[in-house]
């Protein structure tokens, strides 16, 4: 075997039933990108919705490089990242199943009051309700509640207990009515339009969307000093584009996505962005 067997077998017995696994390092977190693949610069995975591993060797791209795939899982390229791993997670989406992660007893306690009953699993401090069916995945739909489906990962900790039941309405409606997700207020987004129309003069609009996609990745790749990482990033891409008129609340809302994933409150959000805005002029 050329990785830490107990790891190895999760992955393989995952695997044999169509769940996509891989591997976690210290902390929780997938492996980053290879170098050849930092800032999307392979053009490719960070913004694949279906897993599985890009064309460089080794493990690549976080989530995505989840696979059913035997071979994969257990090749020599893949062998540092199992010596190095801590625990096995899983691409729920890539299984068509859906992960509300309640983080505490408030969230589970909410969780028995409002949600169908479903297979649990405990977790350190509350539970994972897993239901069948796939839908995006957003944090912090309320308080200790997140959900996690597609372009996400959840950590292993056992079968569980209980019937998978369908992904309810309910569940769903979390990720479009949370106020907590991702919230931009006009004014936190504003930006000085350039006097004749605001139009990007940044080559092209993909130059645009090459650097909002290569910021988000920037901030989900970060390690340690994610708050530094966050507003590194924001005053990167307002310094090239705040004052062009380019940027749209969409793209905004992307940022703050990717932040947010990676742990920072809206609050922290929106002064990020406030404070890169004042120390440019914007």
């Amino acid at each position: 075997m050329i990785a830490a067997p107990a790891l190895l077998d999760t992955a393989l017995m995952l695997a044999a039933r169509g769940i996509p696994p891989l591997p976690l390092r210290a902390g929780k977190v997938p492996f980053g990108n290879c170098p050849d693949c930092s800032g999307s610069a392979c053009g490719g995975r960070p913004n694949m919705k279906t897993p599985g591993p890009c064309l460089c060797p080794g493990i690549c791209h976080a989530w995505a490089a989840a696979t059913t795939d035997p071979h994969v899982l257990t090749s020599p390229s893949w062998g540092a990242a199992w010596r190095r791993a801590a625990a096995v997670a899983y691409h729920p989406g890539g299984a068509d199943m859906t992960v509300v992660d309640l983080d505490d007893a408030a969230a589970v306690d909410w969780a028995l009051a409002t949600l169908p009953a479903t297979r649990t699993v405990p977790t350190t401090r509350g539970e994972h309700w897993i239901y069948r069916g796939v839908m995006r995945s957003v944090n912090h739909v309320r308080p200790g509640v997140d959900i996690k489906s597609t372009m996400a990962y959840a950590r292993w900790l056992g079968h569980g207990t209980g019937t998978m039941t369908a992904l309810p309405a309910a569940v769903r409606a979390l990720a479009e009515k949370s106020p907590t997700t991702v919230h931009v207020s006009p004014r936190a987004v504003a930006v000085s339009a350039l006097v004749g129309g605001g139009v990007c003069p940044h080559r092209s609009p993909s130059y645009l969307e090459r650097g909002v996609a290569m910021a988000e990745q920037r901030i989900t790749e970060a390690r340690s000093a994610v708050h530094a990482t966050v507003y590194r990033t924001f005053l990167a891409v307002l310094s090239t584009h705040g004052r062009c008129g380019c940027l749209t609340e969409a793209h905004i809302v992307r940022l703050f996505t990717a932040a947010q994933t990676k742990g920072e409150s809206p609050r922290h959000c929106t002064e990020a962005w406030t404070n890169a805005r004042t120390t440019l002029g914007l």
